[in-house]
């Protein structure tokens, strides 16, 4: 017999030759009844057993249960399995849906993956609530309904119009919904809320009014300096001093003001030159708000009375920043314990720092001193005051126990940025203001030896002026600024300041 017909004999007795043992023998196929009878499961079974594999299936209980389901159509046990099939996947898929949401308020649901079958689903928990089921809450209030376009509902007597109380507050309630989302307006339908037109219309212009204040801030802390904080454009001029090996490094602010915020910085070299081991930074801040009320002490200084005019707003406070450099150059050269300048950068003053590893010197106002101190250190602030008029030509115009530091022994005056020149046109009323601060803050802290503010302004300006009270005491002065050739000309005739080592009280002209 020839190869062709000993592979047709083999063919038709089933029986196909294997190269790696014995031949198996092929199994006919057949139907899906036969495949889900308890009698193939039996056979299935033994043979497993036989050829040394073990099984877990339970043949005494079927894949499928039903007691009117009819097993003998193909289709319909193909239907069984892929119920059961999408059963267990969306089993799966709810559990996974929980997991992920947890105790969430914002959750997130599967249903378009779910397989949608007309089956009830028994093996879902009682306590588990289903997407649909969420759709239409019964319990969540219906929003108003809103007035026909004809603007009235019913008839006769039960006719009602837009404009009645209940519709139009309702209404209002359900318009809040619109406002800004950072607004909280909360579940004023659900309590069924009724606001009227006047309340409807207060908080809507305070929602605005929000609104445009927020962006105001936005905008002042992008393009200035705010409290504790400095705008890109300074925080650049700030790392060239470090890059250009001015500043070491700057550590952070430790006073904040008005007009200016102060870091604290290690100091480095200018030009092989050495700077102070600690610094102050005064960043000036940039915002216009401040520099309302101060151009005074500025626009009427003749040293920068041309140049004020010219300039626009933000450049004045360059200026601000250059006539504090050259008060604090006078005064050092006068011998004032004050701060060194370092340099200055636009509206950027370095100076050396009042203190010492990082700790500012404590304010006059903030120390408690006993009470020889305090009375040296009122002898020593009027020395000071004299030396500032008579030897530097300068009022400070902002002197109080707030701008004066005690360290080393001694008081240190610093903030000169507002100081004036006698011959302002108002420079006489700031130093009877800083009279009246100094004198006031040391009679108070029991300083028995403080003058009253008359008797100092004549001891440091050294222009005799006497008056029965107060307000006839600020006549003349106004009189003797109007008079400003005269007040130059009594200016020569001042008394000398005392120059003793002890700060002894100083000497006044009498009669």
């Amino acid at each position: 017999m020839d190869q062709v017909g000993i592979a047709a004999k083999e063919k038709t007795d089933c029986v196909w030759k294997s190269p790696w043992g014995a031949p198996n023998k092929m199994t006919s196929p057949c139907s899906l009844a036969d495949v889900m009878s308890e009698q193939l499961a039996k056979q299935l079974q033994l043979d497993e057993e036989n050829l040394g594999f073990s099984s877990n299936v339970d043949v005494n209980e079927p894949l499928i249960t039903g007691d009117n389901i009819d097993t003998a159509s193909d289709l319909m046990l193909a239907k069984m399995m892929q119920m059961e099939f999408d059963r267990e996947f969306d089993t799966q898929l709810r559990r996974e849906e929980k997991k992920l949401n947890g105790e969430s308020k914002v959750s997130v649901s599967f249903e378009n993956y779910r397989m949608v079958h007309p089956y009830d689903d028994s093996d879902s928990s009682e306590d588990e609530v289903d997407w649909q089921d969420t759709c239409h809450d019964p319990y969540r209030p219906d929003k108003p309904t809103t007035t026909p376009k004809k603007g009235f509902v019913g008839k006769g007597k039960n006719i009602t119009t837009k404009h009645d109380e209940v519709v139009c507050g309702r209404k209002n309630t359900a318009r809040m919904e619109n406002f800004a989302p950072e607004v909280q307006v909360g579940d004023g339908v659900g309590m069924d809320l009724q606001l009227s037109n006047q309340v409807f219309n207060a908080l809507k212009q305070h929602c605005y009014s929000e609104q445009r204040r927020s962006a105001r801030l936005h905008e002042k802390k992008e393009h200035s300096t705010a409290e504790h904080a400095v705008d890109p454009k300074t925080r650049l001029l700030m790392y060239k001093m470090v890059n250009a090996g001015t500043l070491e490094s700057i550590n952070g602010c430790f006073s904040t003001g008005k007009e200016s915020v102060v870091f604290h910085a290690k100091g480095g070299s200018i030009d092989d030159k050495s700077v102070p081991e600690e610094c102050a930074i005064k960043v000036f801040k940039t915002t216009l708000n401040e520099f309302k009320n101060r151009d005074k002490y500025i626009k009427d200084d003749y040293r920068f009375k041309d140049r004020f005019s010219k300039l626009n707003p933000r450049k004045i406070i360059r200026m601000w920043a250059e006539k504090e450099m050259h008060n604090l150059a006078r005064m050092q050269k006068a011998g004032i314990p004050c701060p060194e300048v370092v340099i200055l950068k636009k509206h950027i003053l370095v100076m050396s720092f009042i203190g010492e590893k990082q700790v500012p010197a404590p304010k006059l106002k903030e120390i408690k001193l006993s009470s020889e101190d305090m009375k040296q250190a009122y002898y020593q602030v009027l020395h000071m005051m004299q030396q500032l008029y008579q030897e530097c030509n300068l009022v400070h115009a902002d002197l109080s126990e707030y701008n004066m530091l005690w360290h080393d022994g001694k008081v240190w005056l610093i903030d000169v940025s507002q100081s004036v020149e006698p011959t302002h046109p108002h420079g006489l009323e700031f130093l009877f203001r800083d009279c009246r601060n100094v004198s006031s803050f040391f009679q108070k802290v029991g300083v028995s030896e403080a003058m009253n503010e008359h008797e100092l302004f004549n001891a440091v300006s050294g222009l005799n002026i006497t008056a029965d009270n107060e307000g006839e005491f600020i006549a003349k002065i106004e009189a003797l600024e109007k008079m400003n050739e005269d007040h130059v000309q009594k200016r020569g005739k001042k008394a000398p300041s005392y120059h003793s080592d002890d700060w002894g009280p100083p000497m006044t002209n009498s009669g």
